[in-house]
C-alpha cells in the first residue's frame, strides 16, 4: 500500500521511523464534465493572465506571494525545506491526554501509522498508551503546513488523525438555545432515545445512494428512464407533543419487528 508520509514520531530521545496510510478511501461514482452539445469532454488548461490564452506548462509553474499589488516573492520547494528544523520534519509528541477530552468537530483525516524500524520501542509506545487509556498530541509540517497530530491505540493498533487548529474552528452561527421543552416533551424524547439506542456498528450502514446511482448508471446504458422513486405521503404533524407520541410509537414498532429478524437470523446459523 502507498504511504503518505515517510518520517519519524519522537517523544523525548526515542525516534520511531514510520509511514502513515490513509486509514479511509473515496467510495463515491466519478463523473466527467461532459460538453452537451458535442458530448466532448471538457478539459481545463493552465494559462497566465498576461499570456494571451498561451497554456502554461507544470514545469514552469511556482509558488509566489504577493506583497504587493501585482508583485510577488517566488518561493521553491527548497525554499519551504530550508525553514524545516528536524522537529518540524517529525512527528513530535508534545504531550498526552485522555482521547475523550478532543473534541470530535476537531478530527480531520485519519491514518494507519505502520512502523519501518524500532519496532521495540513503537510496541512500547503502542501498548503504553492502550493500557493507559492515552493519546498523543503532536505537530509537524506536512508539504508547507504545519499540522496538528492526535496519535491513539485501539486493538493493537496506531492510529493517527490530523487535526484542526483552534483557530481553524467557526464559531456556531445558531443563536444559544435557552427552550428545553416541558417536562412531558423531554421525557417522550429521552424514551424516544432509549428506544432507539444500541450499539454503533458501522458495517451495517451502506451508501444506499452510490448504489442506487450505479443502478440508474446500467439504466441509462440499457436506454431507459430514471422514474422518481415513489414514497409514501407523511402526514404533517404540527403539535409537537402529537409528533413525539408517534416518533416513539414508530420507533418501538421498528424495535418489535427487527427482534424476530435477528432471532431468526440466530436460529438459521445454529441450525448450520
Amino acid at each position: 500500500m502507498a504511504y503518505s508520509y515517510k518520517g519519524s514520531i519522537s517523544f523525548g530521545f526515542v525516534y520511531i521511523p514510520v509511514t502513515l496510510h490513509s486509514a479511509v478511501k473515496e467510495n463515491s461514482v466519478g463523473f466527467n464534465m461532459i460538453d452537451k452539445n458535442t458530448m466532448s469532454r471538457v478539459r481545463y488548461k493552465k494559462t497566465c493572465e498576461d499570456c494571451g490564452g498561451k497554456e502554461i506548462k507544470q514545469d514552469d509553474i511556482v509558488k509566489g506571494y504577493e506583497y504587493a499589488d501585482g508583485k510577488y516573492v517566488i518561493f521553491s520547494d527548497k525554499d519551504f525545506e530550508s525553514l524545516k528544523t528536524k522537529k518540524d520534519k517529525n512527528i513530535t509528541i508534545e504531550q498526552f491526554v485522555d482521547i475523550g477530552e478532543v473534541d470530535p468537530i476537531y478530527f480531520n483525516k485519519p491514518y494507519y501509522v505502520v512502523p519501518t524500524g524500532a519496532e521495540k520501542a513503537f510496541s512500547l509506545l503502542l501498548f503504553a498508551m492502550e493500557q493507559e487509556g492515552k493519546a498523543a498530541i503532536a505537530k509537524t509540517v506536512l508539504g508547507t503546513k504545519e499540522t496538528l497530530i492526535a496519535i491513539r491505540s485501539k486493538n493493537g493498533q496506531m492510529l493517527l488523525n490530523t487535526l484542526f487548529f483552534y483557530e481553524e474552528i467557526t464559531k456556531n452561527p445558531a443563536k444559544d438555545i435557552t427552550e428545553s421543552g416541558n417536562g412531558a416533551e423531554l421525557e417522550l424524547a429521552k424514551q424516544i432515545i432509549k428506544s432507539m439506542t444500541g450499539k454503533f456498528e458501522p458495517q451495517k450502514y451502506k451508501d444506499e445512494y452510490q448504489e442506487k446511482i450505479k443502478a440508474a448508471i446500467e439504466s441509462k446504458i440499457a436506454g431507459e428512464e430514471i422514474v422518481n422513486v415513489k414514497e409514501e405521503a407523511g402526514g404533517s404533524v404540527t403539535d409537537l407533543m402529537d409528533a413525539l407520541r408517534k416518533s416513539l410509537d414508530l420507533s418501538q414498532k421498528a424495535k418489535s419487528t427487527a427482534k424476530p429478524a435477528a432471532k431468526r437470523k440466530a436460529s438459521s446459523k445454529k441450525a448450520q
